[in-house]
């Protein structure tokens, strides 16, 4: 079994940055590639960012268009996104999640999942 609880969330205005992290407890974080993704109401959850085991390679959804970065520390058990120029679209739950897959953006291929952070952006 992998933890992950999500932190970072809130209210941010447009044109705006936030840092969310998720700590992981459990099974060897290493073992695993992490993702994020979000939920926004009423819409299927949707791929946002993956990272690589060693955080070598790393893969983004289209709409991410170069303003999310993930990263992690294996160190401290823990991957981020940092999420600059914020649209008002980008309001979501964010969730990140764990797979034994990389690249991989199918939530069926994540086996541990966060409760999720609510990010929202203000116009």
């Amino acid at each position: 079994q992998v933890q992950l609880v999500e932190s970072g969330g809130g209210l941010v205005q447009a044109g705006g940055s936030l840092r969310l992290s998720c700590a992981a407890s459990g099974r060897t974080f290493s073992n695993y590639a992490m993702g994020w993704f979000r939920q926004a109401p009423g819409k299927e959850r949707k791929f946002v960012a993956a990272i690589s085991w060693s955080a070598g390679s790393t893969y983004y959804a289209e709409f991410v268009a170069g303003r999310f970065t993930i990263s992690r520390d294996n160190a401290k058990n823990t991957v981020y996104l940092q999420m600059d120029s914020l649209k008002p679209e980008d309001t979501a739950v964010y969730y990140c999640a764990a797979t034994p897959y990389f690249p991989s953006s199918r939530t069926s291929e994540y086996d541990y999942w966060g409760q999720g952070t609510q990010v929202t952006v203000s116009s």
